[in-house]
């Protein structure tokens, strides 16, 4: 089970520990992974690797559900690995459907994360089911890292603003009676760290939220291009990066690899947020 308490309040704990907003993804392809390793065993050994620099680490459901029966179970273990080693959990779920099916996904997920992602585009009642689950941080898309999100999120509505900001407005007022003591909403929104400028314009639009920044590393953002992000604090936002520390070396050298490129990127987001 996740930690008691509020969830921007456990991750503002987490960045004063820790010094720097790292969260490592777990993503784990059989086809880049080291040789002889099972999804478990790497992602424990990533966890390991990382797990004095990081704050949160954030396992694709995608990768765990591809592995058959047996995901789950696996997705389960590495979850609670990665709390037992002092971890936040954010479960890469992109769930959001009709409510009586919302409520089944957030009572499936809310075991094993301090905090899930959703989709909002079957509105409020969708997403419901998990602002009402108790200590649970939900992180809703709003503009996201891929390229292809232009091809919905930057819609002009009839007043002239994209859709994503439509979108993120209605995020701070979900999330506006759900604030902790840190001044942060347990609601969060994914805004890719690959468009620096929307970052800042949401920042602006959501000054209570957490904003999950996806993107660093293989996906070519930096963390000097963040800044603002943090402009409401160091546990404001939280940057993410998979692919660049997974698999930094994919031989013998994998864990120490991860190592250190994890603490590469939390030495920059030192810098970023003035905390080191």
């Amino acid at each position: 089970m996740r930690g008691a308490g509020h969830f921007a309040d456990r991750l503002a704990a987490a960045v004063e520990r820790k010094g720097a907003p790292l969260c490592v993804g777990l993503d784990p392809d059989p086809a880049l992974m080291p040789d002889g390793l099972g999804v478990v065993e790497f992602c424990r050994g990533i966890v390991d690797a990382v797990a004095e620099t990081a704050v949160v680490v954030k396992p694709q459901a995608a990768f765990f559900e591809a592995q058959g029966a047996d995901g789950w179970a696996a997705l389960t273990e590495v979850c609670e690995y990665a709390r037992k080693a002092g971890l936040l959990v954010i479960v890469d779920a992109k769930r959001g459907d009709v409510p009586s099916t919302a409520r089944a996904y957030a009572a499936a997920f809310a075991p094993l994360a301090d905090a899930v992602t959703v989709n909002p585009y079957l509105g409020f009642d969708s997403l419901e089911p998990f602002f009402a689950s108790d200590g649970l941080g939900v992180f809703v898309l709003v503009k996201t890292s891929n390229p292809g999100s232009v091809d919905l999120q930057d819609l002009l509505l009839a007043d002239g603003r994209p859709l994503w900001q439509h979108v993120a407005g209605l995020v701070d007022r979900w999330g506006s009676d759900l604030v902790g003591e840190s001044g942060l909403s347990s609601v969060g929104a994914v805004v890719g760290a690959t468009f620096p400028q929307e970052v800042a314009e949401a920042r602006q639009l959501l000054p209570r939220s957490v904003l999950l920044l996806p993107g660093v590393g293989a996906q070519g953002a930096r963390p000097e291009d963040l800044a603002e992000a943090f402009s409401v604090g160091p546990a404001g936002a939280v940057v993410s990066a998979s692919r660049s520390v997974l698999y930094a070396d994919r031989g013998r050298g994998w864990q120490e690899a991860a190592a250190a490129e994890a603490e590469r990127l939390a030495g920059e987001l030192r810098a970023v947020t003035a905390l080191g």
